[in-house]
């Protein structure tokens, strides 16, 4: 399902960050689910919104290797997490090359392209692109130029691109969303939003995903029918 098909079941917003693994195993499970729904004839807009886990990171990135063993204590520790995250993406058929991947960027031009994707349908092909650019290749997402060869092979229309590469469109709302989302509360991602209703947040099996979507909308629909009988 396309994220330009209109929706019958609702708006579904996935909450997260470009250099978030669990994201990107999240957003994969997330589309395997939604093929089991759309089996029920629930098909949702499905929308990509904005948070960055290091919202102070420095526009450059930094050396990864480093910044992960100040992180958290010792590099042994950041390349243990890194296996855990590579046996979870490995359940799920993606393959994480944490040896190729050099620096952690800022994610704010990343945000910037997927919202700028939403206007020609393709958040969720954008979206994973950067995914597999980041954590396959270890492409540097954070510079502008290889964000727009991204989008662009991804199938963004001209204006589109032209627009993520004058600068600033789109930059204003992703640090407005991004900071509403922090005041509501978020503070881990991937999390999932139907219709302005949190569900849940994390990279559940798609089977979960699927099932927590069919009991949200159900009780969505009851709480309608209940207001409009009221």
């Amino acid at each position: 399902m396309d994220s330009s098909i209109e929706a019958n079941a609702g708006t579904l917003d996935v909450i997260s960050d470009a250099i978030c693994p669990w994201c990107w195993i999240g957003k994969r499970n997330l589309d395997a689910a939604l093929g089991m729904l759309a089996e029920d004839g629930l098909h949702f807009k499905v929308r990509f919104r904005p948070f960055q886990l290091n919202p102070e990171m420095p526009a450059e990135g930094v050396d990864r290797r480093e910044y992960r063993s100040a992180k958290f204590g010792s590099l042994e520790k950041s390349q243990e997490l890194d296996r855990r995250v590579a046996d979870a993406g490995r359940i799920g058929g993606l393959e994480f090359r944490h040896d190729l991947m050099e620096r952690t960027p800022n994610t704010l031009e990343a945000h910037r392209l997927i919202r700028l994707a939403g206007a020609d349908g393709l958040q969720r092909e954008v979206a994973e692109a950067i995914f597999q650019a980041y954590f396959q290749a270890g492409s540097d997402i954070g510079d502008t130029a290889t964000l727009a060869s991204l989008g662009a092979a991804a199938g963004m229309s001209t204006e589109s691109l032209a627009a993520f590469s004058a600068g600033k469109a789109g930059r204003h709302e992703v640090l407005a969303e991004d900071e509403g989302y922090r005041q509501a509360g978020i503070s881990g991602v991937p999390s999932f939003v139907l219709d302005r209703h949190l569900l849940f947040s994390g990279a559940m099996p798609p089977e979960n995903i699927a099932d927590g979507l069919r009991r949200a909308v159900a009780i969505l629909r009851e709480r309608a029918k209940e207001g409009a009988e009221a």
